[in-house]
């Protein structure tokens, strides 16, 4: 797989860098509106917390209508017009921040709109890669897109939280728009090869046949809700992430942004490594690595309750990352495997769709951290990840032997791959 990496397509590759520059974006967007909350609006657990719910909610609002759009309009479009909205939003901010108007409600309204931009485009993404490179290199495509996704979880932290201790937000809202904006002129240059008319439906049945889809597939479903409480645990901790680590770890801006940019640095290292895991273990086992490592990293970050020294954390994030982006290049390449190319945007859309699970994780950890502290919102968190590994580890998902294939465009035909599948498991066992 590695010599195969070397000949993707010169359009994936502009793919691949407008996703670096968008990611980027929203990352240093994200490390910087709850610090600015906190350092420059005085918020607390319980207003970082909703600010954490507004800047989740759209996940869960728009993923299916963005699946939708994807599958009947240009994908290219439909990215160019999100990552603008956000690019736009980004830029309102900076000038509230610019001119001192800034309030924790429009930090919250310009967050939320900047997000929806972030939905529209990630659904977008992972249907339009089949089109761009050939199922042979579906794997080596995602870790790629991944490799430049680490990349700005590394980068991005660690520079907003510099740059708001540095400046008090401004520079870091100009940052996040200048990038945003380069990711629009590098989809401009895209080419995107034409689809195949698409037939009119109301949007209500076009839903539901992709619902139907993910709801009936062996493989989809369990790995659907394994990412659903993944989400909604990982955003418990993240909601109150923040003000804990200032409170009880004692770290300053540039602190959190250091240790926060080791859940990017873990995805990096994760995703060079990738291509040679997915060669080397069973594609199931690869699947079931990232939930399994995602409860150990919950239990580590929990024990800063008794041991509150900044290495935990920092090992915490680390492990956060470094195990489930294989969980993220493995399920993105089997969902887009075993699902036929005119349903691939809506059954992405499920996929961002977990992601909504993030402003009910992040609301719950408002709510506990409100009620009981930080150190209540770890505890919940352990019992979270624990749940999305058992769910995962009792699927068929895990015992799959290699990447499944669709021998044709029909839905109903992703049964019988999924046995030829699993028994070349057994077989090899």
């Amino acid at each position: 797989m590695p010599t195969e990496t070397t000949r993707l397509p010169a359009s994936f590759n502009r793919l691949a860098w407008s996703n670096l520059a968008a990611q980027s974006a929203e990352q240093i967007a994200l490390a910087a509106a709850p610090l600015v909350a906190v350092l420059a609006l005085g918020a607390g657990e319980g207003e970082t917390g909703l600010l954490q719910t507004a800047l989740t909610l759209p996940f869960l609002l728009l993923a299916i209508p963005a699946g939708v759009l994807a599958d009947r309009m240009s994908r290219k479009r439909l990215m160019v017009a999100a990552e603008a909205v956000r690019a736009a939003a980004l830029f309102g901010i900076l000038a509230l921040v610019h001119t001192g108007l800034l309030s924790w409600s429009l930090l919250a309204l310009l967050g939320f709109i900047a997000a929806c931009g972030t939905v529209a485009y990630s659904v977008a993404a992972p249907s339009l890669v089949p089109a761009l490179v050939p199922q042979a290199l579906l794997g080596a495509a995602n870790s790629r897109i991944e490799l430049a996704r680490t990349l700005a979880f590394m980068g991005g932290p660690a520079v907003g939280g510099a740059l708001v201790g540095w400046t008090g937000g401004s520079a870091a809202f100009a940052a996040a728009t200048g990038l945003s904006i380069l990711a629009v002129m590098l989809l401009i240059g895209l080419r995107e090869p034409a689809r195949a008319a698409i037939q009119r439906r109301r949007p209500m049945q076009d839903i539901a046949e992709g619902a139907s889809f993910v709801a009936r597939h062996a493989l989809l479903r369990p790995v659907l809700i394994t990412q659903f409480i993944f989400n909604t645990a990982f955003f418990v901790i993240m909601a109150v992430f923040v003000p804990y680590a200032v409170r009880h770890l004692g770290l300053d801006a540039s602190g959190i942004g250091l240790v926060l940019s080791l859940y990017g640095t873990g995805m990096v290292i994760g995703a060079l490594l990738a291509p040679a895991i997915l060669r080397r273990l069973p594609f199931g086992t690869v699947i079931a690595i990232g939930p399994v490592v995602g409860l150990s990293a919950s239990v580590v970050l929990a024990a800063t309750i008794w041991m509150p020294t900044p290495l935990l954390a920092a090992l915490s994030l680390f492990l956060l990352g470094v195990g489930p982006i294989l969980w993220v290049i493995s399920t993105t390449t089997l969902r887009q495997a075993v699902t036929p190319q005119g349903l691939l945007g809506r059954v992405s859309s499920f996929s961002v769709l977990a992601q909504g699970s993030r402003p009910l994780g992040a609301a719950l950890g408002a709510l506990v951290g409100s009620l009981w502290g930080a150190e209540a919102c770890l505890l919940v968190a352990v019992g979270g990840f624990g749940l999305q590994a058992l769910v995962i580890l009792a699927s068929p998902a895990v015992r799959l032997a290699r990447q499944p294939e669709m021998p044709s465009d029909q839905p109903d035909q992703a049964a019988p791959v999924l046995t030829a599948a699993v028994v070349a498991r057994n077989d090899r066992t």
